[in-house]
């Protein structure tokens, strides 16, 4: 399988892929609107994105991708987080005066930077990429936090080991492919058999749900929409919103469930379709 991430190799994306997928080729994009985009055309079989980190939140973009793109979750996976601060070889830690990384890595690491007053975070596009530059530009005044993988494949010097300011650090990931989830995708035909197959095996297998609904701006829209999941005792794990491009001062609720493709699932999402202006299932999942 040909899979795409957002970032370098040595990236915690590809970390994840290599995880879940062993065997899988992996390309790597500079930017997250890349990777949907090969998704999109079937350039790639799929994507391992990241979707939340149990310190810094959700990344907000990839929610307002799998919300206007067509293609579906068909699973997620945890993965623990350790940053590092990596060198060129022969870079001393006094020497170090600027230290690149993604902004979400810089922010994970504060402690680094309050007890190191001469150190300045630069922000990068990507953990792995920032490795990629200091020690192709062999820039004897900078670091880079990364994961260790990013230093064996750059050839990097580890200065310092697990520099995060919370050791329960972790992402949650997910692996996406071109087209809807099947809860929602009862228009296929017969050339999607076999995405079809996969995706009834995925079902089986499934405990989680990820969906994405708006609701009219009149009181009492969100809690009856809510109210489809309490009335059948479905458990919410996530609720978050995010404004609707275009329309100001509107909003999209991304929910996750713990439930998988239920009777009670189906009612409620029959129900929610009836209180609620747009209901996509972003998909229905193997949980970690």
């Amino acid at each position: 399988m040909k899979i795409a991430i957002q970032g370098e190799l040595g990236s915690f994306s590809h970390e994840a892929t290599e995880a879940m997928l062993p065997r899988a080729k992996i390309v790597p994009c500079p930017r997250s609107l890349d990777v949907f985009n090969l998704v999109a055309r079937g350039s790639v079989d799929g994507a391992i994105i990241p979707i939340e980190n149990s310190l810094a939140g959700s990344v907000a973009e990839h929610f307002d991708f799998l919300f206007a793109r067509q293609v579906y979750v068909v699973r997620e996976f945890r993965l623990r987080i350790v940053h590092n601060l990596i060198a060129p070889p022969g870079t001393k830690l006094s020497h170090v005066r600027r230290v690149y990384s993604h902004p979400v890595a810089l922010e994970q690491c504060r402690d680094l930077f309050v007890k190191n007053k001469r150190l300045q975070p630069v922000p990068f596009y990507d953990t792995a990429g920032s490795v990629k530059r200091i020690i192709s530009e062999n820039l004897q005044d900078a670091a880079a936090i990364a994961s260790r993988r990013a230093a064996d494949v750059y050839a990097g010097k580890i200065l310092k080991a697990g520099i995060e300011d919370d050791k329960k650090n972790f992402t949650r990931f997910f692996l996406i492919h071109r087209g809807d989830s099947l809860q929602v995708s009862n228009r296929a035909k017969a050339t999607r058999k076999r995405e079809r197959k996969t995706q009834t095996k995925t079902l089986k297998k499934a405990g989680k749900t990820s969906l994405a609904f708006s609701v009219k701006n009149v009181p009492g829209a969100l809690f009856k929409a809510l109210s489809v999941f309490a009335l059948r005792d479905i458990s919410l794990s996530k609720i978050e919103s995010r404004p609707v491009r275009g329309r100001p001062w509107e909003y999209v609720f991304f929910v996750d469930l713990l439930c998988g493709d239920t009777e009670a699932s189906r009612n409620a999402l029959r129900h929610l379709s009836e209180v609620a202006e747009k209901v996509k299932v972003l998909g229905i999942y193997e949980p970690a």
